[in-house]
């Protein structure tokens, strides 16, 4: 995933109130920024704080017409790994997908406990929150995870997207954002 010459849908693991949402929109718009189309949008149900939710974004060159779920995601971002143990995250992943967990453990711990198959990829995006941020909010740290593993946006495109959704906050996001992004394990 070097380029994007077709669509890449990906689905956003986390709980109400960490962010999943607002990072699926804020990726999608940074392509958007790039002349890509994307869309986003989120699984509605029975939401509330801390109560596991879904996000979705596609990218890819061409108009998506798709106006439905992702059920058979390129990619998988796991922004809580406590999810992991409530949700089959690996749930319809396609062949050769890709798993982006934030997990202070090892990656042949994460794949051994969950019984992963596909590609992994690790960062501890709630120490580099903390640190940044000053708050375990890893939305915008798993962004940059997220770029490093696909390259499908650039940085200072998602750069942008931050300073444009929070203002007040944007510079400690964006250093954090950038962290993940040289922390990533590939």
């Amino acid at each position: 995933m070097n380029t994007v010459s077709e669509m890449v849908e990906i689905r956003w693991h986390g709980r109400g109130g960490q962010g999943a949402v607002a990072s699926a929109e804020m990726f999608a718009l940074a392509a958007i920024e790039e002349g890509k189309s994307a869309q986003a949008f989120p699984s509605f149900g029975p939401e509330r704080r801390g109560a596991p939710v879904m996000a979705f974004t596609r990218v890819g060159d061409d108009y998506i017409y798709l106006r439905t779920g992702i059920t058979e995601p390129d990619v998988v971002v796991v922004l809580d790994p406590s999810i992991m143990r409530a949700t089959d995250v690996t749930a319809g992943i396609k062949d050769g997908g890709k798993i982006i967990v934030n997990t202070s453990k090892a990656k042949e711990e994460i794949k051994e406990g969950f019984g992963i198959k596909h590609d992994l990829y690790t960062v501890d995006a709630t120490k580099i929150a903390m640190e940044e941020v000053g708050r375990p909010i890893t939305n915008t740290t798993m962004m940059g995870a997220l770029a490093r593993v696909t390259n499908l946006v650039t940085l200072e495109s998602l750069e942008e997207q931050i300073q444009k959704r929070f203002p007040s906050v944007a510079d400690a996001n964006i250093r954090a954002m950038r962290r993940a992004y040289e922390e990533t394990k590939v």
